[in-house]
């Protein structure tokens, strides 16, 4: 019966109030009846009259409050029943955000460069040539002559073999490590990542606006306008860009166009915040697998006038 209530706060405070001062009024009101009764007034109504119960022989019934006890009771369970109404339909509505999704057109054409991944290290420079010296020509003077020694070889003669120490080889250098293996980063792929909350819609384009919509709502109602930025009239668009990862992670944020005033950091902060969210991107595909790609994010700041 009253599941279909709803109680605005200003209804709710209304009712209060209400009851409030019809609560002030009937004690006034029952206050002011009494005290206008006389003594010698009351003597005269009750003098032919018999009391019949205790309270009569105690009190005259004219002013015997007690006698409204079951209408004072009903009036507080009244009450108590429209407060516990009240609490439990008051209704309160989140602040309708106004998205627009002409909002993430670009005013002009930004400059879109991909994050570099790891390239191989160049290669080491050429060994520098050999320096030839020129000897001079010098006359060698030989102070002592030189002594022949017999070298002849007979029969008689014995020849050792000289003695071969045998080494061990020296063991193989290591292999050089691995060079570190990073993702290709794409700018178009054949599905391009989306915003959380919108993959129990029917086609692709309606996911797509679905999760553009659910995108710019949540950046508005988390976006805090910088307070010098207000002062100063600054107003425009910031320009972001960041990478879904595989897993919808959000990474590598930066700001690719600021309007200063603080508002390029207020737009980074939030869009790192959408790692917070509990729900992750879902990331995009290239032949049915995710992979990692470049987003580009233009947030609006406008005043209210």
């Amino acid at each position: 019966m009253f599941r279909d209530i709803e109680f605005s706060s200003t209804l709710v405070v209304a009712t209060v109030l209400f009851f409030l001062l019809l609560t002030a009024g009937l004690i006034i009101f029952f206050r002011n009846k009494y005290r206008a009764y006389k003594y010698q007034q009351l003597l005269d109504l009750n003098k032919d009259t018999k009391a019949t119960t205790i309270s009569e022989r105690t009190k005259f019934p004219q002013v015997d409050v007690f006698r409204n006890t079951r209408t004072f009771f009903n009036y507080g369970l009244l009450t108590a029943v429209a407060f516990s109404l009240a609490a439990l339909s008051w209704t309160t509505y989140e602040k309708k955000i106004k998205v627009d999704l002409a909002d993430l057109v670009l005013d002009d054409e930004v400059e879109v460069e991909i994050p570099r991944t790891a390239e191989p290290p160049p290669p080491p420079p050429p060994p520098p040539p050999p320096v030839i010296q020129e000897v001079p020509d010098t006359e060698i003077i030989e102070e002592d002559q030189p002594v022949f020694e017999n070298q002849e070889v007979t029969e008689e003669t014995k020849v050792e073999a000289p003695v071969v120490e045998k080494k061990a080889p020296p063991p193989p250098p290591p292999p050089p490590p691995p060079a570190p293996h990073e993702e290709e980063i794409f700018k178009v792929v054949e599905q391009m990542p989306r915003f959380p909350g919108c993959e129990d819609k029917g086609t692709e384009k309606e996911k797509e606006d679905c999760a553009k919509t659910k995108m710019l709502e949540y950046i508005y109602k988390n976006l805090k306008y910088p307070a010098i930025a207000r002062e100063n009239g600054v107003e425009g668009q910031v320009v972001l860009q960041f990478v879904v990862d595989k897993d919808g992670s959000i990474t590598d944020t930066k700001i690719v166009r600021d309007i200063g005033a603080g508002c390029g950091s207020a737009a980074e902060s939030v869009v790192n915040g959408m790692n917070n969210m509990g729900q992750k991107w879902v990331p995009g595909k290239q032949r049915g697998r995710p992979v990692r790609v470049l987003y580009t994010l233009p947030v609006k700041f406008k005043l209210e006038g």
